[in-house]
Protein backbone atom coordinates (compact mmCIF):
# COMPACT_ATOMS: atom_id res chain seq x y z
CA UNK A 1 0.00 0.00 0.00
CA UNK A 2 1.47 3.47 -1.41
CA UNK A 3 1.52 5.92 1.54
CA UNK A 4 2.47 9.60 1.33
CA UNK A 5 5.65 10.79 2.96
CA UNK A 6 3.95 13.90 4.72
CA UNK A 7 5.44 16.90 6.57
CA UNK A 8 4.88 14.93 9.24
CA UNK A 9 6.60 12.32 8.54
CA UNK A 10 9.72 14.57 7.47
CA UNK A 11 9.87 16.08 10.49
CA UNK A 12 9.53 13.40 12.83
CA UNK A 13 12.61 11.78 10.45
CA UNK A 14 14.69 14.90 11.13
CA UNK A 15 14.32 14.92 14.86
CA UNK A 16 15.35 11.22 14.63
CA UNK A 17 18.30 11.74 12.22
CA UNK A 18 19.68 14.33 14.30
CA UNK A 19 20.18 12.31 17.62
CA UNK A 20 20.53 9.28 15.70
CA UNK A 21 24.09 10.78 13.88
CA UNK A 22 25.06 12.74 17.43
CA UNK A 23 24.74 9.35 18.93
CA UNK A 24 27.25 8.23 16.36
CA UNK A 25 29.81 11.11 15.97
CA UNK A 26 29.77 13.20 18.80
CA UNK A 27 32.68 16.04 18.41
CA UNK A 28 35.09 13.29 17.22
CA UNK A 29 33.63 12.15 13.84
CA UNK A 30 34.22 9.16 11.65
CA UNK A 31 37.31 8.28 12.94
CA UNK A 32 37.48 4.96 10.58
CA UNK A 33 36.83 6.86 7.82
CA UNK A 34 39.34 9.71 8.64
CA UNK A 35 42.63 7.09 9.19
CA UNK A 36 41.05 5.52 5.77
CA UNK A 37 39.53 7.15 3.57
CA UNK A 38 40.54 9.98 1.15
CA UNK A 39 38.71 13.39 0.98
CA UNK A 40 38.33 13.11 -3.10
CA UNK A 41 37.04 9.36 -2.83
CA UNK A 42 33.76 8.86 -4.72
CA UNK A 43 31.22 6.01 -4.83
CA UNK A 44 28.00 5.14 -5.65
CA UNK A 45 26.37 2.36 -3.49
CA UNK A 46 22.60 0.58 -3.49
CA UNK A 47 20.29 -0.12 -1.15
CA UNK A 48 19.21 -3.72 -1.27
CA UNK A 49 16.84 -6.28 0.03
CA UNK A 50 18.09 -9.61 1.55
CA UNK A 51 15.00 -11.28 2.00
CA UNK A 52 10.99 -10.65 0.48
CA UNK A 53 9.00 -8.11 2.56
CA UNK A 54 7.36 -4.69 2.69
CA UNK A 55 9.10 -1.58 1.94
CA UNK A 56 8.86 1.27 4.55
CA UNK A 57 11.29 4.44 5.02
CA UNK A 58 12.87 5.00 1.60
CA UNK A 59 12.42 8.56 2.18
CA UNK A 60 14.37 9.25 5.19
CA UNK A 61 17.65 7.87 3.52
CA UNK A 62 17.50 11.20 1.59
CA UNK A 63 16.58 13.28 4.72
CA UNK A 64 20.02 10.87 5.95
CA UNK A 65 22.63 12.70 3.70
CA UNK A 66 20.90 15.98 3.43
CA UNK A 67 21.96 16.08 7.17
CA UNK A 68 25.22 14.64 7.05
CA UNK A 69 27.10 15.53 3.41
CA UNK A 70 24.22 17.85 1.02
CA UNK A 71 27.02 16.18 -1.75
CA UNK A 72 24.86 13.02 -1.54
CA UNK A 73 22.39 12.28 -4.59
CA UNK A 74 20.10 9.46 -3.74
CA UNK A 75 17.43 8.08 -6.29
CA UNK A 76 14.80 5.80 -5.11
CA UNK A 77 13.70 2.88 -6.89
CA UNK A 78 10.99 1.69 -5.23
CA UNK A 79 8.25 3.49 -3.50
CA UNK A 80 7.18 2.77 0.48
CA UNK A 81 4.63 -0.42 0.45
CA UNK A 82 5.93 -1.73 -2.24
CA UNK A 83 7.02 -5.32 -2.33
CA UNK A 84 10.70 -6.48 -2.33
CA UNK A 85 12.22 -9.50 -3.16
CA UNK A 86 15.71 -11.07 -2.36
CA UNK A 87 17.67 -8.50 -4.63
CA UNK A 88 15.71 -5.92 -4.86
CA UNK A 89 17.33 -2.54 -5.77
CA UNK A 90 15.85 0.01 -3.52
CA UNK A 91 18.02 2.90 -3.82
CA UNK A 92 21.47 3.86 -5.43
CA UNK A 93 23.41 6.50 -3.34
CA UNK A 94 26.53 8.36 -5.22
CA UNK A 95 28.63 10.77 -3.41
CA UNK A 96 31.79 11.27 -1.48
CA UNK A 97 32.65 7.99 -0.04
CA UNK A 98 33.21 9.24 3.44
CA UNK A 99 29.79 10.33 3.48
CA UNK A 100 27.96 7.04 2.58
CA UNK A 101 30.36 4.68 4.49
CA UNK A 102 29.53 7.39 7.73
CA UNK A 103 25.74 7.05 6.74
CA UNK A 104 25.44 3.71 6.55
CA UNK A 105 24.30 2.61 9.64
CA UNK A 106 21.99 5.11 10.56
CA UNK A 107 20.27 5.04 6.61
CA UNK A 108 20.20 0.80 7.85
CA UNK A 109 18.63 1.73 11.17
CA UNK A 110 16.06 2.98 10.16
CA UNK A 111 15.36 1.12 7.07
CA UNK A 112 15.53 -2.38 8.42
CA UNK A 113 13.02 -1.82 11.48
CA UNK A 114 10.62 0.07 9.28
CA UNK A 115 10.63 -2.28 6.69
CA UNK A 116 10.30 -5.04 9.85
CA UNK A 117 6.93 -3.11 11.29
CA UNK A 118 5.63 -2.87 7.20
CA UNK A 119 6.35 -6.63 6.52
CA UNK A 120 4.95 -8.18 9.70
CA UNK A 121 2.17 -5.96 9.68
CA UNK A 122 1.79 -6.99 6.22
CA UNK A 123 1.54 -10.47 7.21
CA UNK A 124 -1.67 -9.82 9.43
CA UNK A 125 -3.30 -8.13 6.79
CA UNK A 126 -2.96 -11.49 4.31
CA UNK A 127 -3.92 -13.23 7.61
CA UNK A 128 -7.38 -11.49 7.56
CA UNK A 129 -7.77 -11.22 4.21
CA UNK A 130 -11.59 -11.89 2.51
CA UNK A 131 -13.57 -11.01 6.41
CA UNK A 132 -14.61 -8.00 7.61
CA UNK A 133 -11.80 -6.89 9.89
CA UNK A 134 -9.16 -4.43 9.38
CA UNK A 135 -5.59 -4.60 11.49
CA UNK A 136 -4.74 -1.34 13.80
CA UNK A 137 -1.50 -1.08 15.61
CA UNK A 138 -1.58 0.55 19.16
CA UNK A 139 0.32 3.01 20.72
CA UNK A 140 2.94 0.39 21.89
CA UNK A 141 5.88 2.20 19.89
CA UNK A 142 9.57 3.09 21.07
CA UNK A 143 9.34 6.60 22.48
CA UNK A 144 9.83 9.20 19.34
CA UNK A 145 9.26 6.67 16.48
CA UNK A 146 5.31 6.40 17.04
CA UNK A 147 4.63 8.49 13.50
CA UNK A 148 6.93 6.26 11.41
CA UNK A 149 6.05 3.17 13.11
CA UNK A 150 2.76 3.75 12.43
CA UNK A 151 3.30 5.18 9.05
CA UNK A 152 5.04 2.06 8.02
CA UNK A 153 2.08 0.21 9.64
CA UNK A 154 -0.11 1.78 6.93
CA UNK A 155 2.95 0.96 4.19
CA UNK A 156 1.89 -2.29 5.42
CA UNK A 157 -1.60 -2.29 4.40
CA UNK A 158 -2.68 -2.12 7.89
CA UNK A 159 -4.78 1.08 9.75
CA UNK A 160 -3.81 3.84 12.43
CA UNK A 161 -5.52 3.67 15.75
CA UNK A 162 -4.98 7.04 17.53
CA UNK A 163 -1.53 8.74 17.46
CA UNK A 164 -1.68 9.31 20.94
CA UNK A 165 -3.97 10.67 23.83
CA UNK A 166 -4.47 13.69 22.29
CA UNK A 167 -7.03 12.80 19.47
CA UNK A 168 -9.18 9.94 20.45
CA UNK A 169 -10.77 9.12 24.06
CA UNK A 170 -9.89 5.29 25.08
CA UNK A 171 -11.79 4.97 28.38
CA UNK A 172 -9.50 1.94 30.03
CA UNK A 173 -10.55 -0.12 33.31
CA UNK A 174 -8.31 2.14 35.38
CA UNK A 175 -9.99 5.34 33.90
CA UNK A 176 -12.74 3.54 34.81
CA UNK A 177 -11.82 2.75 38.64
CA UNK A 178 -10.90 6.13 39.23
CA UNK A 179 -14.30 7.81 37.55
CA UNK A 180 -16.24 5.18 39.05
CA UNK A 181 -14.68 6.43 43.00
CA UNK A 182 -16.49 10.05 42.40
CA UNK A 183 -20.10 8.50 41.03
CA UNK A 184 -22.21 7.02 43.78
CA UNK A 185 -24.19 4.80 40.74
CA UNK A 186 -21.16 4.47 38.20
CA UNK A 187 -21.92 2.85 34.89
CA UNK A 188 -20.06 2.69 31.80
CA UNK A 189 -22.70 3.79 29.36
CA UNK A 190 -22.30 7.10 32.11
CA UNK A 191 -18.80 7.40 31.85
CA UNK A 192 -19.18 7.13 27.59
CA UNK A 193 -21.82 9.91 27.62
CA UNK A 194 -19.70 12.14 29.62
CA UNK A 195 -16.59 11.81 27.64
CA UNK A 196 -18.53 12.46 24.55
CA UNK A 197 -19.58 15.91 26.16
CA UNK A 198 -16.04 16.98 26.77
CA UNK A 199 -15.25 16.47 23.72
CA UNK A 200 -18.66 18.04 22.21
CA UNK A 201 -18.59 15.09 19.64
CA UNK A 202 -15.10 15.99 18.05
CA UNK A 203 -13.61 13.15 18.53
CA UNK A 204 -14.76 9.36 18.79
CA UNK A 205 -15.02 7.49 21.93
CA UNK A 206 -13.99 3.99 22.73
CA UNK A 207 -14.12 2.41 25.70
CA UNK A 208 -12.52 -0.84 27.05
CA UNK A 209 -14.27 -4.01 28.41
CA UNK A 210 -13.11 -7.21 29.85
CA UNK A 211 -16.75 -9.31 30.09
CA UNK A 212 -19.99 -8.99 28.26
CA UNK A 213 -21.53 -7.49 31.25
CA UNK A 214 -19.83 -4.54 30.90
CA UNK A 215 -20.48 -4.77 27.50
CA UNK A 216 -24.15 -4.75 27.99
CA UNK A 217 -23.47 -1.63 30.13
CA UNK A 218 -21.12 0.04 27.43
CA UNK A 219 -23.38 -0.14 24.89
CA UNK A 220 -26.30 1.76 26.65
CA UNK A 221 -23.76 4.25 25.81
CA UNK A 222 -23.55 4.03 22.30
CA UNK A 223 -20.12 4.47 22.15
CA UNK A 224 -18.39 4.48 18.66
CA UNK A 225 -15.95 1.70 19.63
CA UNK A 226 -15.71 -0.83 22.20
CA UNK A 227 -12.76 -2.34 22.87
CA UNK A 228 -13.03 -6.55 23.87
CA UNK A 229 -9.93 -7.11 25.43
CA UNK A 230 -8.80 -10.87 26.00
CA UNK A 231 -11.70 -12.88 24.76
CA UNK A 232 -12.29 -15.68 23.66
CA UNK A 233 -13.40 -16.61 19.94
CA UNK A 234 -16.68 -17.72 21.68
CA UNK A 235 -17.19 -15.04 23.70
CA UNK A 236 -16.76 -12.49 20.71
CA UNK A 237 -19.06 -13.87 18.71
CA UNK A 238 -21.43 -13.81 21.54
CA UNK A 239 -20.44 -9.59 21.65
CA UNK A 240 -21.01 -9.27 18.09
CA UNK A 241 -25.16 -10.32 18.46
CA UNK A 242 -25.22 -8.37 21.63
CA UNK A 243 -24.23 -5.28 19.51
CA UNK A 244 -26.28 -6.21 16.93
CA UNK A 245 -29.30 -5.90 18.98
CA UNK A 246 -28.12 -2.76 21.44
CA UNK A 247 -26.31 -0.64 19.44
CA UNK A 248 -25.47 -1.49 15.56
CA UNK A 249 -23.49 1.34 14.81
CA UNK A 250 -21.15 0.46 17.50
CA UNK A 251 -18.17 -1.06 16.02
CA UNK A 252 -16.50 -3.90 18.00
CA UNK A 253 -12.10 -3.99 18.24
CA UNK A 254 -10.68 -7.40 19.62
CA UNK A 255 -6.99 -7.06 21.27
CA UNK A 256 -5.12 -8.92 23.77
CA UNK A 257 -2.58 -11.80 22.94
CA UNK A 258 -3.64 -11.52 19.35
CA UNK A 259 -0.43 -13.04 17.04
CA UNK A 260 -0.46 -14.46 13.45
CA UNK A 261 -1.82 -18.18 14.67
CA UNK A 262 -4.55 -16.92 16.17
CA UNK A 263 -5.47 -13.56 13.91
CA UNK A 264 -8.03 -15.18 11.24
CA UNK A 265 -9.88 -17.05 14.13
CA UNK A 266 -10.63 -13.67 15.55
CA UNK A 267 -11.00 -12.13 12.54
CA UNK A 268 -14.29 -14.78 11.47
CA UNK A 269 -16.01 -14.01 14.74
CA UNK A 270 -17.27 -10.52 13.01
CA UNK A 271 -15.72 -8.01 14.90
CA UNK A 272 -14.30 -4.41 12.92
CA UNK A 273 -10.88 -3.74 14.01
CA UNK A 274 -8.24 -6.28 15.80
CA UNK A 275 -5.78 -4.21 17.52
CA UNK A 276 -1.80 -5.71 17.69
CA UNK A 277 0.59 -4.25 20.02
CA UNK A 278 3.37 -7.06 17.90
CA UNK A 279 3.44 -4.76 14.58
CA UNK A 280 5.49 -2.23 16.71
CA UNK A 281 6.53 -3.77 19.66
CA UNK A 282 7.53 -7.46 18.61
CA UNK A 283 9.28 -6.82 15.40
CA UNK A 284 12.10 -8.77 13.78
CA UNK A 285 14.35 -5.89 11.04
CA UNK A 286 14.29 -6.82 7.83
CA UNK A 287 17.45 -7.81 6.22
CA UNK A 288 18.97 -5.14 4.04
CA UNK A 289 22.03 -4.61 2.80
CA UNK A 290 24.18 -1.43 1.43
CA UNK A 291 26.83 -2.57 -1.57
CA UNK A 292 29.08 -0.04 -2.68
CA UNK A 293 31.53 0.44 -5.50
CA UNK A 294 34.38 2.70 -5.92
CA UNK A 295 33.67 5.37 -8.84
CA UNK A 296 36.47 7.02 -10.52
Amino acid sequence: MIVPFSQLHQDAARTLIKLSLAEDLQQTGDLTCQALIEETDQAEIQIVARQAGILAGSPITTLIFEELDSQVVCEHHLADGAALEPGSVISTCSGPLASLLTGERTVLNFLTHLCGVASQTAQYVEAVKGTNACILDTRKTLPGWRVLEKYAVAAGGGTNHRMGLYDGILIKDNHLAAWATRNSHPTIAAAVKQARESVKGEKSVEVEVDTLEQLTDALEGAPEIVLLDNMSTDTLREAIQMRDAQSPATLLEASGGINLNTVRAVAETGVERISVGALTHSVISLDIGFDWKRRT
